[in-house]
């Protein structure tokens, strides 16, 4: 199945990967853009065009391979079956797209996650150390034994005071552990929402005042540390 947001693909991990490109028309920053475990949807695609509009290129991989859900049960199959530590590497593939890609500035590259991205987001920034310059989960957090010793770019986390599946505490012990094993200070922001605020193609949990005040947050983020 095609998805029929795919426009770009790219090497990653020994095969052929694909997904959405976004670019300003002008040289800026690379930002890779890690998909909720719905897929690449119509959500995620707007995230990058709106993450464009602001100067950066956009690279959104299609971790499912043109397989898209609104189905619950089916999206935790697909992300059970996308085991953490081998997306982090098929996301390397990403990295490596947008560092080589003639608009994109700098070394180094942001990457942003939702929901299943945002753990997805930082262990790839354990794994790719020096080569991500910015990392921002939305709502997601990966185990705590993640072995985050990899990790030097600056974190922003944003997450709902009120979700059920990714806790406070759970979010704090992750931060702990990020400030003893390396020497990143993780930024938090915790709102009055639940999970999966930002997503404003899902009624049922976008939370609008919440979402406003994390995007310029991000763009403010990225753009201090991506240049």
């Amino acid at each position: 199945m095609t998805n029929p947001h795919q426009n770009v693909s790219f090497t990653s991990n020994g095969r052929t990967a694909h997904g959405y490109l976004a670019t300003p028309g002008r040289p800026g920053p690379g930002v890779v853009v890690v998909q909720e475990w719905w897929g690449l949807t119509d959500h995620v695609a707007d995230v990058a065009d709106r993450f464009a509009a602001e100067g950066f290129v956009a690279l959104a991989p299609d971790l499912y391979g043109g397989h898209t859900t609104h189905d619950a049960q089916e999206a935790a199959r697909m992300m059970q079956e996308l085991p953490v530590d081998r997306a982090a590497r098929d996301l390397a593939g990403a990295v490596d797209h947008l560092l080589g890609h003639e608009l994109v500035t700098g070394s180094a590259v942001g990457t942003v996650g939702f929901c299943m991205g945002g753990k997805f987001a930082l262990v790839l920034a354990a794994q790719q150390g020096d080569r991500i310059g910015a990392v921002i989960p939305f709502y997601g957090i990966p185990p705590v034994e993640t072995d985050f010793s990899g990790m030097t770019a600056p974190m922003l986390g944003h997450f709902g005071e009120y979700d059920r599946g990714v806790t406070v505490d759970a979010v704090g012990e992750v931060a702990d552990k990020i400030k003893k094993q390396t020497e990143v200070h993780p930024q938090i922001h915790v709102y009055a929402a639940g999970h999966a605020f930002f997503n404003d193609q899902n009624p049922a949990s976008y939370h609008e005042e919440s979402a406003r005040v994390a995007w310029p947050r991000t763009l403010d983020f990225l753009h201090r540390h991506l240049g």
